[in-house]
C-alpha cells in the first residue's frame, strides 16, 4: 500500500507580489513561465496560495505567463482573494512513499 508523507517543495518564497488580478476568468494563477520551468511547475498543476498581506490561503492551479515579464496574475474566484501589490507565497507539494528519497524543495525568492 502506498503511504503519503508531507515531503514538500516550497516553490516561490516571500517577496512574490501579484501584478494582477481578473475576476472574468475561471480562475487560476499565472505565473512567469522562467519561474515555472526553473521550479517544475507544470501547466495546470495544482499550487497552494499563502497571501502574506492579508492572510488568505488558497488552492488553485498554475498557467503559464510570458516569459521574463515577472508576472503573477490571479484570476476567477482567486482574484477576490488578492490584489495587485499584495505579497504572496505560492507553493506546490509532492506525495512520496516513506522509502523514496528526500527531494530538497526548490525556492526562488523574489525581491520586487
Amino acid at each position: 500500500t502506498r503511504k503519503e508523507s508531507s515531503a514538500a517543495s516550497d516553490v516561490y518564497k516571500r517577496q512574490v507580489k501579484v501584478t494582477s488580478t481578473n475576476p472574468d476568468y475561471d480562475g487560476s494563477c499565472g505565473i512567469d513561465l522562467n519561474w515555472m520551468e526553473e521550479l517544475g511547475i507544470k501547466e495546470f498543476e495544482q499550487v497552494h496560495i499563502y497571501n502574506i498581506t492579508n492572510g488568505n490561503r488558497f488552492i488553485t492551479y498554475a498557467f503559464s505567463e510570458e516569459k521574463g515579464k515577472k508576472e503573477i496574475s490571479l484570476n476567477g474566484a482567486a482574484a477576490h482573494k488578492a490584489k495587485a501589490g499584495d505579497l504572496v507565497i505560492i507553493c506546490s507539494y509532492m506525495i512520496c512513499d516513506k522509502d523514496d528519497k528526500f527531494v530538497q524543495p526548490k525556492i526562488i525568492k523574489i525581491n520586487n
